[in-house]
């Protein structure tokens, strides 16, 4: 039998790692996601007129957007301080431990030995990418603060999904509200920077901001499916293309330390995908 969240958990870890390939290939790094979420927000304005409020996961809403702030902040400061294919390993494969740890001890979701056992291996593979080849205390600091971050907003959006009358509906009003606080306040941040960005930077912002829409749409759908501690960690395979892409496309340096975590990542993946 297909496992469809689980597809769709790696199909959406593709798709945030050109995200955030976007972002650190732009100059103004709080400009250009101030960009992607403006313009997630615009996208999803007609939806609005057609799904209902999600009343019921206002709290969960709310508690989103301040983590997602939070994270975003960090991510930022990572990416300046440091090479993507240096941090986004840490700052991903960091995340899935927290989540699980998270959602099984607060909200009682269910985890198998199996399940268990991927997840470790992924954030094992985390520690091999900043133990050999760390990419400084001050962007290591900023990588694991976006993971502890990461893990915060999944454990939310997943309770918050699953109390709202639809995903679609979760989704609209998630991407509505956090896109229009943040491309405010990073703009307001800014200031005249933010225009002299934005008339090079909005193409690609444009392009991130609808793949924002997509990765974490999909990624929303996959929590109302399935468990959290499994879905977080298979998420995470966003390292693996994001190493990828930092090597081929960012033309980064990536040593034998940093291939030897993606490979841990990639067999933690494996097992994941093969237990239910």
């Amino acid at each position: 039998m297909i496992d469809i969240a689980a597809l769709l958990m790696v199909a959406s870890g593709a798709i945030h790692a050109v995200v955030n390939a976007v972002l650190k290939s732009g100059g103004d790094k709080m400009s250009g996601r101030a960009l992607i979420d403006g313009f997630s927000a615009l996208i999803v304005v007609p939806l609005l007129f057609f799904v209902p409020f999600p009343r019921e996961s206002l709290p969960w809403l709310a508690g989103s957007m301040l983590t997602h702030l939070f994270y975003l902040l960090c991510l930022i400061k990572a990416f300046e301080a440091a090479d993507m294919s240096a941090v986004y390993p840490v700052m991903r494969g960091s995340a899935p431990v927290i989540a699980a740890l998270v959602a099984v001890l607060a909200f009682g979701e269910p985890i198998t030995w199996p399940v268990a056992a991927g997840v470790l291996l992924v954030s094992l593979g985390t520690v091999a990418v900043a133990w050999w080849h760390t990419p400084g205390r001050r962007a290591l600091g900023w990588a694991l603060a976006t993971g502890a971050m990461t893990a915060l907003y999944t454990v939310i959006d997943a309770q918050g999904v699953r109390a709202a009358p639809s995903a679609l509906s979760y989704f609209a009003w998630f991407f509505f509200t956090l896109g229009l606080t943040i491309s405010a306040l990073f703009a307001v941040w800014r200031g005249p920077r933010f225009v002299l960005a934005a008339r090079s930077q909005w193409k690609p912002g444009l392009f991130a901001g609808v793949l924002s829409l997509v990765t974490y749409g999909i990624a929303l759908l996959a929590y109302r499916l399935g468990d959290v501690p499994r879905l977080a960690a298979l998420r995470e395979t966003s390292i693996l293309f994001g190493v990828a892409i930092a090597a081929l496309v960012l033309k980064e340096r990536v040593g034998p330390a940093r291939l030897a975590g993606a490979g841990l990542i990639a067999v933690g993946a494996a097992v994941l995908l093969t237990v239910h």
